[in-house]
């Protein structure tokens, strides 16, 4: 369903989803408890955020003081670039400021600013933003974004999905701190999975498992899905607005959180043989490693490697357990024993579903089941670090 609703999402133009306030605030929270300090003297860049629309601003300007930040830059990105086709609102804070210019709103992105207490009700807050019109459309790619990026500290929001790979390109070409809203389909990117298997980037707090609901400036897009299926399916009304949910969105970071340092409990191979699988693990035909199809499963005095979900990410802690590689069509890690050929991949097909076809057996960790060539689903390989050799 969650891929059924992004993929609706990329048909209709629609790039544009706004995470609720309660996920932005119980995930940063979890970063202030491991570390007070964590965004203290910081300036903050939220580059891909339309303020009028977004959380993020909202919560960050409304928490300026509590969470000590030096200053806090939004920047949205130009209507006419967005592909709205005239359905565009635009809000009445924008449209009572004496400065709004209905051309350079849609051809100009805005920039907000905070830094101090402008209204003088003795405090630092969301009424204190200043905003003006960039010079440019607010692409982050653009030289006026990234001269705001090398500004800033932390870098957060939610990009376009559409621009994922080179938004956090962008981001780690910077060598700046970030806490990002993606897709968890993004893990396997060849661009990413070597940053995660790194220990340069990796998995928020909030678990892949956890759905998210997204509101959208998009209205028309808003109305056709809540008029397509039932409240409570593809869609909730949050707040007065059509949210659309995306079940398996995920937080991106290099700021650390306690749960990367819990260790996951685990059992002996012997005891979740006896008690859980009932039978050995599989042994891949194409990777010296088992398959392990629940993370729950991962066996604590396995020494070799161990094929798991990527639903692993959201347990793994790096004290615990290496990454060194991934199940793949190119081989980028160097971890295959076997690539099969055309034929076998068509006969393996034949054999498999009574039909002429091909099976890419190269794409993912393969077993044997029943006498015929399967694959698995998508596998990270890890090996534990705390096996006695």
């Amino acid at each position: 369903m969650a891929n059924r609703n992004l993929t609706s999402a990329k048909n209709a133009k629609n790039d544009e989803f706004y995470t609720q306030y309660y996920d932005i605030e119980k995930e940063v929270n979890a970063y202030i408890e491991y570390d007070p300090n964590v965004f203290k003297n910081k300036t903050i860049l939220m580059p891909c955020d339309d303020p009028e629309w977004s959380n993020f601003t909202k919560y960050f300007a409304q928490n300026f003081e509590r969470l000590g930040l030096k200053k806090l830059i939004s920047t949205s990105y130009a209507v006419d670039s967005k592909n709205y086709k005239g359905n565009y609102q635009p809000t009445l804070f924008e449209v009572n400021d004496p400065q709004f210019d209905e051309y350079k709103t849609r051809k100009n992105g805005k920039i907000f600013t905070l830094t101090q207490d402008k209204s003088g009700d003795g405090k630092i807050d969301v009424n204190d933003l200043e905003w003006k019109y960039l010079k440019g459309n607010g692409d982050f790619k653009s030289e006026e974004i990234i001269k705001l990026r090398d500004e800033a500290d932390i870098i957060i929001t939610n990009p376009p999905f559409s621009l994922f790979r080179q938004f956090l390109e962008w981001i780690v070409e910077a060598n700046k701190q970030f806490l990002v809203v993606g897709n968890a389909n993004a893990i396997t990117y060849k661009e990413i999975f070597p940053l995660i298997m790194n220990i340069k980037i990796w998995l928020g707090v909030k678990s892949t498992s956890q759905s998210m609901f997204f509101s959208t400036s998009n209205l028309e897009y808003a109305s056709r899905v809540s008029s397509e299926k039932p409240e409570g399916s593809w869609w909730r009304m949050i707040d007065g607005e059509v949210c659309i949910g995306i079940n398996n969105s995920c937080w991106f970071t290099n700021l650390d959180h306690g749960r990367r340092h819990q260790f996951l409990p685990l059992m002996t191979e012997k005891d979740v043989i006896k008690f859980v699988t009932k039978r050995p693990y599989d042994k891949y035909e194409n990777y010296n490693a088992i398959e392990v199809s629940l993370v729950k499963n991962i066996p604590i005095d396995y020494k070799g490697l161990m094929g798991v979900p990527i639903t692993f990410l959201d347990k793994y802690s790096p004290e615990q357990f290496e990454i060194v590689g991934m199940c793949e069509n190119l081989d980028l890690y160097k971890l295959k024993t076997k690539i099969y050929t055309s034929k076998q991949c068509k006969d393996a097909y034949f054999a498999k579903f009574g039909k002429k076809g091909t099976y890419d057996l190269n794409a993912s960790g393969v077993i044997l089941k029943d006498g015929l060539l399967e694959k698995v689903y998508q596998r990270i390989l890890i090996k534990s670090k705390n096996v006695a050799k």
